[in-house]
């Protein structure tokens, strides 16, 4: 298939909507942008999703219209002041440049998730005190890597472990929080919201 390829890049882009919605375009979200102000929709998969280092968002909305998965590249943004609605999941966001050299520019701070559904949705390498969360059903462990002995030492239901500090699938060092959306962990687990919020509920390190 030949994509379409939409650049922005070299500019500031300001109080624009801008319509990420096409299925056969590639957006490249790219280097020296500034977007401030601007509401952006997204309609696409997260391969249609291109951004660079030095993006940078300003005060800006993201309205999610199609569930955004695994888009790690967030992490080379830089988020300012921005308002998140929608379901995203297996996403990163923040300072994280062991990830990639990319991901040394980026980073997270004063930005609201409240009007959004996230599932194992990362913070990486930023103080999550400056953000907004989601309220339940979804959950977010604070400083998980810090607490690991503590979060670990429990019996979570159908096995879950919230971090994981050793081996090949360990979570990075530079975790500073993930949110997890309870009904869709209660799925993949084969149990049931309400066994996970009964361990929450004996943890300070966790908003839910």
């Amino acid at each position: 298939m030949l994509y379409n390829k939409v650049f922005y890049e070299d500019r500031e882009i300001e109080n624009e909507r801008l319509e990420l919605t096409d299925k056969g375009s590639l957006y490249f979200l790219g280097s020296n942008v500034t977007f401030s102000r601007c509401t952006l929709v997204l309609k696409v998969s997260g391969r249609n999703l291109i951004f660079d280092q030095g993006t940078r968002f300003v005060d800006c909305t993201f309205e999610v219209k199609q569930e955004l998965k695994n888009h790690q590249q967030w992490v080379f943004a830089s988020l300012k002041g921005c308002r998140f609605k929608g379901r995203l999941s297996g996403c990163d966001f923040g300072h994280w440049p062991s990830y990639s050299e990319r991901a040394g520019h980026g980073s997270i701070e004063d930005c609201d998730f409240s009007e959004a559904r996230l599932d194992g949705c990362r913070i990486m390498g930023s103080d999550p005190a400056t953000l907004r969360f989601p309220k339940w059903p979804c959950f977010t462990i604070l400083e998980p890597v810090a607490r690991a002995r503590e979060l670990n030492s429990v019996q979570w239901p159908g096995g879950f472990r919230p971090i994981i500090v050793e081996g090949e699938y360990r979570d990075p060092p530079s975790t500073r929080a993930v949110t997890f959306y309870a009904p869709a962990l209660a799925r993949r687990r084969e149990t049931t919201e309400e066994a996970f919020r009964a361990v929450i509920e004996q943890f300070d390190c966790i908003l839910y």
